[in-house]
């Protein structure tokens, strides 16, 4: 298990991580979304030992990580920026990463070289940027460690890439019991991928939620009636958000769709919906529950985008 408490660096003024609570269970695929500066990266080198956390600990394991090779042999990292050794080829690194990891498995780096079709002799700086991701991917996979992170997981991968390194990642959690940590911008690339998901907001976890029941605890209801009505026709019921345009209102409501669907039926409305929710539109309204909003700021000098 990873423990982070307090979690604190700071790089000059700028605070990139403040306080940082969280815990991440073994055996499961962690999802860490966020814009950029948020923290994302900084939390994953806090995680290896590659930065010292100014305020609070991380452990893995119970041991802390920083100095630690006992705990950092167990621990796999592939950044957003890549690097390899100079004039490289796959089969060089490959030597390096055994000589530093002790369950480094050369069957599993072969089989995964072929998967992605990678010329181990091939020098690494002839390789495009998907290929260099798909190498880093390659390497960290055979290094069979307990906790694999990845910043920027799927960046510069086309979408079978995408599939394999998710199917890749799935194996190894399941087969395993390793734990991924990923990173991105965007929700939508990790919906399918993650068991947790948790939002990094200005150097803090403010939401974290399993993926299941994130995606089920919200819902849109489109609803009409004949007669004149507002919000408060809906006791009971805790709604988020609650839009009327004519006869038909939108609501968004946190709770059992099956109930909130009987409740509302026995109202005997006209026209009645229940709608599942992106999660992308989950994350915004649970945002705004917790009273964080995001405007796009005005155009200046009277000017419309």
């Amino acid at each position: 298990m990873i423990k982070a408490r307090k979690l604190t660096k700071r790089f000059g003024e700028v605070e990139a991580l403040l306080n940082l609570n969280c815990n991440i269970p073994q055996g499961c695929i962690y999802g860490l979304v966020g814009a950029n500066g948020a923290g994302k990266s900084t939390f994953l080198r806090l995680c290896n030992g590659i930065y010292k956390p100014d305020e609070g600990h991380i452990s893995i394991n119970g041991g802390e990580v920083f100095d630690n090779p006992a705990v950092k042999e167990h621990c796999v990292f592939v950044p957003d920026e890549l690097y390899f050794l100079p004039q490289s080829n796959l089969n060089r690194m490959s030597l390096l990463y055994e000589s530093m990891y002790p369950r480094f498995s050369l069957e599993r780096f072969a089989d995964l070289s072929a998967a992605f079709k990678l010329d181990r002799t091939r020098p690494l700086n002839t390789f495009s940027k998907g290929m260099r991701r798909q190498a880093a991917t390659i390497l960290a996979l055979s290094a069979m460690t307990d906790y694999v992170f990845f910043d920027e997981t799927f960046d510069g991968l086309d979408p079978v890439m995408r599939n394999l390194v998710k199917g890749m990642l799935y194996d190894d959690v399941l087969e395993r019991g390793c734990t991924a940590v990923v990173t991105s911008h965007s929700l939508r690339e990790l919906e399918d991928t993650c068991d947790q998901l948790a939002l990094l907001y200005q150097g803090g976890i403010v939401f974290e939620s399993d993926v299941q029941n994130l995606k089920t605890s919200l819902f849109k209801v489109q609803v009409a009636f004949s007669e004149e009505y507002d919000r408060e026709r809906f006791t009971d019921m805790d709604i988020l958000s609650f839009v009327k345009q004519g006869s038909v209102a939108n609501m968004i409501i946190r709770g059992d769709s099956a109930k909130a669907k009987t409740h509302i039926g026995a109202l005997n409305p006209l026209l009645l919906e229940i709608l599942p929710l992106t999660l992308e539109e989950v994350f915004l309204y649970e945002m705004e529950a917790l009273g964080y909003s995001f405007e796009a700021p005005a155009a200046k000098g009277g000017e419309h985008a």
